[in-house]
């Protein structure tokens, strides 16, 4: 049977990251809000929600999916999967606390 992280390594190696927020800028509708990765998506893939699956890409080149983290909205009204690719321990943590 195949590892669930050796799929998703799989649908990242197969898929074009694309980063929509860099590490350091603000959100768009939030400027308070900063975010600490780089964040962004799975190019042509499909989330819960209908949007392309969430990424935040660290600093760990060649490292590959290292995590995945479940967000609850209880604004929406749903829970977003986000894959953590080329994380550190640190930026796991970081990555877990922005969420």
């Amino acid at each position: 049977m195949t590892d669930y992280f050796e799929l998703l390594d799989q649908l990242v190696a197969t898929s074009t990251v694309v980063i929509d927020r860099r590490r350091g800028s603000p959100h768009p509708r939030f400027c308070e809000v900063i975010y600490p990765l780089d964040c962004g998506h799975l190019a042509h893939t499909a989330s819960d929600d209908g949007a392309e699956i969430d990424v935040f890409v660290g600093t760990l080149a060649g490292r590959g999916v290292v995590g995945v983290l479940l967000a609850a909205d209880l604004g929406k009204r749903d829970i977003e999967t986000k894959i953590l690719i080329d994380c550190s321990v640190d930026e796991r943590h970081v990555a877990h606390r922005f969420c």
